[in-house]
């Protein structure tokens, strides 16, 4: 996928980060993607903070636009977050970064962050591509 265009057609089934989530795809290129979330309260926890699951969605959205196209299926195999701290922004951050892409496996870190440029979270996602 070259274009942002053609990563949303592809992804538009993808309805639980697309509708649910409300994941926006901002950029992609070759193994890389960006992508966004716009604070709305569906993403807060009870103590009224954007929930870890809302903030692992959105990078796990995210490796997946940068290491899928329609040429090679690319699934999670296992993923790690680390939470470096709070959202204080209204708008989350997702950039994909490769660090290694195999036969098989790939090895992605995804920086999460807020508009405000606070780092929120770093997670790495091991890939399997399938046939």
């Amino acid at each position: 996928m070259n274009t942002v265009a053609e990563a949303n057609e592809y992804f538009e089934k993808d309805r639980f980060a697309t509708e649910a989530a409300s994941c926006v795809i901002e950029a992609v290129g070759e193994d890389y993607a960006k992508c966004s979330i716009t604070i709305e309260p569906k993403h807060l926890n009870a103590a009224g903070r954007v929930m870890g699951g809302a903030i692992f969605t959105l990078a796990d959205f995210t490796f997946a636009v940068a290491s899928n196209t329609p040429e090679k299926l690319t699934v999670s195999l296992t993923s790690e977050i680390c939470y470096l701290g709070p959202v204080r922004g209204t708008k989350l951050f997702a950039e994909s970064e490769k660090i290694k892409y195999g036969k098989t496996t790939c090895t992605f870190l995804v920086h999460v962050t807020d508009d405000l440029g606070n780092r929120v979270a770093l997670v790495t996602v091991t890939g399997m591509r399938v046939k």
